[in-house]
C-alpha cells in the first residue's frame, strides 16, 4: 500500500488562464476544469489509468502533464498530457522510477520537473525533467536534498521552482530550489510548521504559496514564497483544514486549493488572490470528493 500521510532574474509574467484537477484516491480518473474566474466544473469522465498520490505541472507554456502515482496494481510511472484546451490524453508509457506521493512544478518558463516520492524501497529524492514538448526524461543521475514523500511544489520568479515540506520519517519543513535549468539545490532550512501533504501553486505572476497539509492533524496555515524563493513564516489558515490536497494557478495570476482529506474526503476549494490572500471555502463546490488528486494550469 502507499502512505496517505496526515543571479539573473526573469521578469514576472502572466500565467495560464485555466486549470485542471485530476485523478485521486480512491483510484479515479475524474478531472475537473477550472475557469479563468476560478469556477470548478463538474466531473469529466476520466482517461488513462485510475490512480491517486499523483503529481502534475505545466509545460510548453500552455499545456500540462499528470504523472506517476499509485494504482490498484501498485506504483506506476505513466503520464497523461493535457492539451491547451484541457483535454487529457491516454497513458504514455512511464519513464523513470515508479512511485507515489511525489510532486511537480514548472521551471524555465516552459518545462517541468517531477520530484521526490515513495516507492517500495522507501523515501526518494529522485527527479525527472519534462521537456517543453511534454517528454519525461529518465531519472537524473545527481539528485539532491533530503529524500522524502508528500512534499508540495510550485514555480516562482517567472522561471524557477521550489519543493518544500513533506515526510522523511517525520514531518519536515526544508525546501529545495529548482534553477531555470532544472537543477535542484541542496536543502534550505525550513520555515513554518513542518508538515506533509500540503499543496502549492504560483500567484501574482512570480510568487508562490504552500498551503494546508498535516502535522499530525489536518492544518490550514499557508506560507508565501517570494519572487526570490524565500519562504515566509506561517500565515493563519483560512478555510477547512485538510491534507492530501491539490492546487494550481488560474486567471493568469491567481491560484486555487482544492479537494483533500478533512477526516473524510472533500471537494472544498479556496481561491488565492493575486496578492496571496486565501479566501474562505467556496459556497458552491462541484466534482467528486476525493484526496490525493493533482492540479496544473493550461491555456
Amino acid at each position: 500500500m502507499f502512505p496517505i500521510i496526515p543571479a539573473n532574474s526573469a521578469a514576472a509574467d502572466s500565467g495560464n488562464q485555466e486549470g485542471i484537477f485530476g485523478y485521486g484516491y480512491y483510484y479515479t480518473t475524474i478531472t475537473n476544469l477550472i475557469s479563468d474566474a476560478g469556477v470548478v466544473a463538474t466531473d469529466v469522465a476520466g482517461v488513462g489509468t485510475a490512480r491517486g498520490n499523483i503529481a502534475a505541472c505545466e509545460f510548453g507554456e500552455d499545456q500540462g502533464i499528470f504523472g506517476y502515482g499509485y494504482s490498484a496494481g501498485g506504483n506506476v510511472s505513466m503520464t497523461n498530457l493535457v492539451s491547451n484546451t484541457g483535454v487529457v490524453a491516454s497513458d504514455v508509457a512511464g519513464v523513470g522510477t515508479s512511485r507515489n506521493s511525489l510532486m511537480a512544478c514548472s521551471y524555465g518558463s516552459d518545462k517541468g520537473i517531477f520530484g521526490y516520492g515513495y516507492d517500495s524501497g522507501g523515501m526518494l529524492s529522485t527527479t525527472n525533467l519534462v521537456s517543453n514538448a511534454g517528454v519525461v526524461a529518465s531519472d537524473q543521475a545527481a539528485t539532491t536534498g533530503t529524500a522524502r514523500a508528500a512534499p508540495g511544489a510550485c514555480e516562482y520568479g517567472g522561471d524557477k521552482g521550489i519543493f518544500g515540506y513533506g515526510s522523511a520519517g517525520g514531518y519536515v519543513s526544508m525546501t529545495n530550489l529548482v534553477s531555470n535549468a532544472g537543477v535542484v539545490a541542496s536543502d534550505v532550512t525550513g520555515v513554518g510548521t513542518a508538515r506533509a501533504s500540503p499543496a502549492a501553486c504560483g500567484y501574482g505572476g512570480d510568487k508562490g504559496i504552500f498551503g494546508y497539509g498535516s502535522d499530525g492533524s489536518a492544518a490550514s496555515m499557508t506560507n508565501l514564497v517570494s519572487n526570490a524563493g524565500v519562504v515566509a513564516s506561517d500565515v493563519t489558515g483560512v478555510g477547512t483544514a485538510r491534507y492530501n490536497i491539490a492546487a494550481c494557478e488560474y486567471g493568469g495570476d491567481k491560484g486555487i486549493f482544492g479537494f483533500g482529506n478533512t477526516g473524510s474526503v472533500s471537494s472544498v476549494t479556496n481561491l488565492v488572490s493575486n496578492v496571496g490572500v486565501v479566501a474562505t471555502d467556496q459556497a458552491a463546490t462541484t466534482g467528486t470528493a476525493r484526496q490525493t488528486p493533482a492540479g496544473c494550469s493550461f491555456n
